[in-house]
């Protein structure tokens, strides 16, 4: 082999090996829920290992933090109940009734109240967890999924998947104020840091709608069909940068995430995931993003500065929801 054939192989083994090495990145914990094994897996996000599994009831899905980090919320959807886990014991130490089949839910910004969408009877739960009772209960269209509350407090909204709906809610009387039309299936909200603007996915129509939520009007519908995408793309969780500059989109079928230009209202770029992609998370530092793989049953740790799928962790199961904790 000549010197320069060596050189150059050398030098694309090198890219090979930098592109396909994580990322350093500030300690933290992922939890992964798996609707298939009735579990939340816990896994060591700078070793990229899995280090624990929580049994928390039958056909885990949604997820959240409580404000301070201490406490992990797991929608179980099959028992009618969000469980309550420890995060430094990884211990469940509560368990709250939450009306019928608990797909998402949401928490008020004070961490006191979860909003809860209850698939089966087209309800949005307000759950007291001091208390642990349900002080009130709004009626939605049917089929509930995604669920999110502005940052001021003010609003709850729920997305109504058979009606293709977003209600918005007032938090303070549980009284319906609107319900807007969006895309087919509507699937995961997420509000802006600052409460001014709102994004929903549909999943069968595969767009992403944005909304002026202090006016609660559709400004702008993101086609990703006409973004070049790879086929069936569809439109599910999201997940999205504390600057409010970029959202990333789990495409579902398609098995990649898409990268959103939130002033542009542009894709900018697309990740290589798992099959069924669906939740999503960032690292705490923002360099990492986390995708679940639903039908190939993994993880995928996407190096968000190469644009590299750098890490499969397989999990087994169906991995549903991804959420990250310092």
């Amino acid at each position: 082999m000549s010197r320069w054939r060596a050189g150059a192989t050398a030098a694309l083994l090198l890219a090979f090996t930098a592109c396909s090495r994580p990322a350093p990145t500030t300690p933290h914990t992922v939890f992964v829920s798996d609707e298939q094994a009735n579990v939340v897996h816990v896994l060591d996000g700078q070793r990229l290992a899995e280090v624990a599994r929580i049994a928390v009831g039958r056909r885990p899905r949604g997820m959240a933090l409580s404000p301070d980090g201490s406490t992990l919320y797991v929608a179980v959807s099959h028992d009618d109940r969000i469980v309550a886990i420890d995060t430094r014991s990884r211990r469940v130490r509560a368990s709250l009734k939450s009306g019928p089949d608990p797909e998402r839910f949401a928490l008020s910004p004070d961490g006191r109240t979860i909003y809860v969408a209850n698939e089966d009877d087209g309800k949005v739960s307000f759950l007291d967890i001091a208390s642990g009772r349900i002080r009130q209960e709004t009626t939605v269209g049917p089929e509930p999924e995604g669920i999110a509350a502005s940052p001021d407090g003010r609003w709850v909204i729920c997305t109504s998947e058979a009606a293709s709906l977003v209600h918005f809610i007032n938090a303070a009387s549980g009284q319906l104020k609107d319900s807007i039309l969006v895309g087919a299936r509507p699937r995961d909200a997420r509000f802006t840091p600052d409460g001014r603007q709102l994004w929903v996915t549909s999943e069968a129509r595969a767009t992403v709608a944005v909304f002026d939520a202090p006016s609660r009007k559709l400004i702008h519908t993101i086609d990703l069909r006409k973004a070049d995408p790879p086929a069936a793309v569809q439109a599910v969780g999201l997940a999205m940068r504390r600057a409010a500059d970029r959202l990333y989109v789990a495409l579902g079928r398609g098995d990649r995430v898409a990268e959103i230009d939130m002033r542009s209202l542009k894709v900018t770029r697309y990740f290589k995931a798992g099959r069924r992609v669906w939740g999503l998370s960032l690292s705490p530092d923002e360099r990492r993003l986390y995708a679940a793989g639903g039908l190939s049953g993994d993880l995928s740790v996407i190096d968000l500065a190469s644009g590299h799928t750098v890490r499969t962790l397989k999990l087994g199961g169906r991995p549903w929801g991804v959420v990250v904790s310092r």
